[in-house]
């Protein structure tokens, strides 16, 4: 059995606008989410210099995760933080030539940690579509497991799909 590779996870610096500007307005990422509009440079620089990095204060963290090389593989994110009832929604993002190399499942775990000993949170979700198995395979494996089912909630440009409401306690 081959073990995932090692991510760490940081915050957003400046040098991140690029990439940051990349994945929020590519089209083909547009229906795994509930963004579907595009962001200009202009709102991603203001939105990584206001950030405070707090997820009591925003809401959300949103980090980077970088490979043993440094190399920023992709982008996690905790949103809709609930600090009264200890929940909060995952959001990931691993950039295509590193997909299916494991590190979606090493940014989840380490994401899951800091969560439980950082944040003491009670639990994680997720909202996926139905269509995107690898992903939910990868929930699954993780523990998580399907609490809803969404009609037509998630909209491609095109057609509906159902997601699929995943959830963990910790």
């Amino acid at each position: 059995m081959t073990q995932n590779p090692k991510v760490h996870l940081r915050a957003l610096e400046p040098e991140d606008l690029e990439l940051l500007y990349r994945i929020e307005n590519d089209v083909k990422l547009w229906n795994v989410g509930t963004s579907n509009v595009p962001y200009s440079r202009w709102t991603l620089h203001e939105y990584i210099a206001n950030s405070t990095g707090d997820i009591y204060t925003d809401r959300q963290v949103r980090m980077m995760i970088e490979n043993d090389a440094k190399e920023v593989v992709g982008i996690i994110d905790l949103v809709n933080f609930d600090a009264s009832n200890r929940k909060a929604e995952l959001g990931l993002i691993i950039e295509e030539p590193f997909r299916r190399a494991g590190y979606a499942q090493s940014a989840l775990e380490k994401i899951s940690g800091y969560a439980v000993t950082v944040l003491h949170l009670h639990q994680l979700f997720a909202t996926i579509d139905v269509t995107n198995e690898p992903c939910l395979k990868l929930f699954r494996r993780l523990g998580f497991i399907e609490s809803a089912k969404l009609k037509d909630w998630l909209f491609d440009g095109r057609n509906y799909h159902d997601a699929l409401v995943m959830q963990r306690i910790l």
